[in-house]
């Protein structure tokens, strides 16, 4: 979103920053109503939307990482109450793309393979969530839904979806300056609360506001943040010995495990994986 007029300095407006950032967003804009109206390469999407309706979804934007993808499964039907586990797969590898999908169709899962984009990161997931909240969760219907990344897996039973008997929406709370919104990792709806809102969970760059902080002014703004029940986050290196740094930690919120994944193949990534898959070990069972 371009800033208001009023919140725009005197430097702004001597480089023209109003018009500039007017034309960046109808651009910004246009690129996102074309996505989210490119059909699905894989899925039924009326089929799996009239399969949401009154229903408790969670929904996982899977990247070409299958062992995540079946860990988070199998976490998620010991742990966590839920009806539906819906695989939306924006991986660019179609060998990986067709490893989620044979994990999706032995579990049962519906799954999704959503257009190609060939963005930045952060703006290519926000245009995942406009398709999917678009094109399966608005015409579907459900109780109530919730994003999770790939690579956020519980270990310990909890029920995010019953806090929001209490409020509209629940996750971890993301702040930018005046600014909040709720990391695009983790966060749950009631479906009646935003159902008639424009939702778009795109990042808003000009306002720093990361993946999801496009609903700022449409949905965050007009909530409290001060009563409002949020999930903690706890960053720590993935093991004793390794310093603090973007490619070494991973975060706890509670009962949930984050692992942080970089989608790079450096030995860091490959160690992290393996010292996770150890914390994951004991939850897992057989099978």
């Amino acid at each position: 979103m371009p800033k208001r007029l009023t919140d725009h300095t005197f430097e702004d407006w001597l480089h023209f920053r109003p018009l500039t950032q007017t034309y960046k967003n109808l651009l910004y804009d246009a690129s996102n109503e074309l996505y989210v109206r490119k059909p699905a390469r894989v899925g039924d999407i009326g089929a799996i939307a009239r399969g949401l309706a009154g229903r408790n979804v969670l929904i996982t934007l899977a990247y070409e990482d299958s062992q995540a993808i079946e860990w988070q499964l199998r976490l998620l039907r010991r742990y966590v109450p839920h009806d539906v586990y819906l695989i939306a797969d924006n991986s660019f590898d179609d060998t990986a793309a067709a490893a989620i999908r044979a994990i999706a169709e032995r579990a049962g899962s519906p799954y999704v393979r959503l257009p190609r984009s060939r963005r930045r990161l952060s703006h290519n997931h926000g245009l995942a969530l406009n398709w999917l909240w678009r094109n399966l969760v608005r015409p579907g219907a459900p109780a109530a839904f919730g994003f999770l990344d790939d690579d956020f897996f519980p270990t310990a039973p909890d029920d995010p979806f019953a806090y929001l008997a209490e409020q509209d929406f629940y996750g971890v709370v993301r702040l930018a300056g005046e600014r909040w919104f709720l990391w695009a990792g983790f966060c749950l709806f009631r479906f009646t609360a935003i159902a008639d809102k424009p939702l778009d969970f795109r990042p808003d760059y000009f306002d720093g506001l990361d993946t999801g902080g496009g609903n700022w002014e449409v949905l965050y703004r007009h909530g409290d943040l001060a009563r409002l029940r949020k999930a903690p986050i706890i960053g720590t290196p993935y093991k004793d010995g390794v310093a603090m740094s973007a490619e070494t930690y991973i975060q706890w919120s509670d009962g949930w495990l984050h692992e942080v994944g970089t989608n790079d193949r450096s030995a860091t990534q490959a160690d992290k994986r393996t010292v996770v898959a150890a914390l994951l070990a004991p939850h897992l069972g057989e099978g």
